[in-house]
């Protein structure tokens, strides 16, 4: 687990949306200075490494409370090949994390602030690290061999969902974007967030943190990162994933029409309009009543809360 710096009792507001910011270069770096410092450990440069070792992570990115997100990651260690080897002796789980606290505690970005003074941007003191190995997952002792690898993978995703499916509890927005100074100023949030919304909306207008986007980004207090990231050979990729997906649909589409698998299959992409608007003057005048509706019903919601 790795969080942000930023004192939650003398709150600075354009740190905090800064670090959130920058959080996924951050952690680029922190995964960069990783290789290299388990690498050290073994005597051996980067590119020698590879030959002996693998690195590889899955991470969820975690709002707290205060807004700002911690990550949570699975880093693994395996052979060159990948999980089906394994790692040399010499890199043990306590060799790997000290490489975890090396890199946690030396990797930084910098960046300035408004006005022009330099704020560098590092990990919190909170780096809480756990040795997840199949000795200490409290699994089956009768589940030898190739089920201990399952039950493991299963209680690894399980870690991993936990978080990823957690909500933020900064905004009832969800995810839509902030469209307006009025937007902001209409949004039922707490103080605090509304704060960091706002510094995050304040900032994307300045000309030097226009590459942050982070009007695009202040509905989600300036993160701009994925909550769920992992290194490309940590398992199968998402293409991967999304042809065993058009694969299986394939088959049960053929299956339901009693063909067989090897059937030849041809998709034709082509669209014609056939109209615009309502076929009959009955539906027009029922379309026309019920956006009217919707339109009272948003007034209404708008002077209670004017009012309130």
């Amino acid at each position: 687990l790795l969080g942000s710096p930023i004192n939650p009792n003398t709150y600075d507001y354009t740190g905090a949306v800064l670090w959130q910011a920058h959080s996924g270069q951050l952690w680029h770096r922190f995964t960069t200075a990783l290789r290299r410092a388990v690498a050290k450990a073994g005597g051996l440069t980067v590119r020698e490494s590879t030959s002996h070792l693998r690195i590889s992570y899955a991470k969820v990115a975690e709002y707290q409370r205060r807004g700002l997100v911690h990550f949570h990651a699975i880093i693994r260690a395996d052979g060159p090949t990948g999980p089906d080897t394994p790692p040399p002796t010499w890199l043990t789980a306590d060799v790997l994390t000290n490489a975890v606290r090396t890199a946690a505690s030396t990797v930084r970005v910098d960046t300035p602030r408004p006005d022009g003074t330099p704020l560098p941007l590092r990990w919190g003191s909170q780096v809480d690290i756990k040795d997840i190995t199949a000795t200490n997952l409290d699994l089956p002792h009768d589940s030898g061999g190739e089920g201990d690898q399952v039950v493991r993978d299963t209680r690894l995703a399980g870690y991993i969902a936990k978080y990823a499916t957690k909500g933020t509890g900064a905004t009832d927005t969800g995810d839509r974007r902030i469209r307006s100074q009025m937007h902001i100023d209409q949004l039922h949030v707490s103080d605090h967030h509304r704060a960091m919304i706002q510094t995050a909306w304040d900032l994307g207008g300045q000309e030097q943190y226009a590459d942050l986007k982070l009007r695009h980004w202040a509905h989600m207090l300036g993160f701009r990162g994925h909550f769920l990231t992992k290194a490309r050979r940590y398992s199968v990729t998402f293409k991967q994933l999304r042809a065993e997906r058009q694969a299986h649909q394939l088959h049960t589409a053929l299956t339901d029409a009693g063909l067989p698998d090897d059937t030849d299959v041809i998709v034709i992409n082509d669209w014609n309009i056939l109209g615009i608007g309502y076929d009959t003057p009955e539906q027009l005048e029922l379309a026309s009543a019920i956006g009217e509706r919707i339109r009272a019903t948003r007034q209404q919601k708008g002077s209670d809360h004017d009012g309130s």
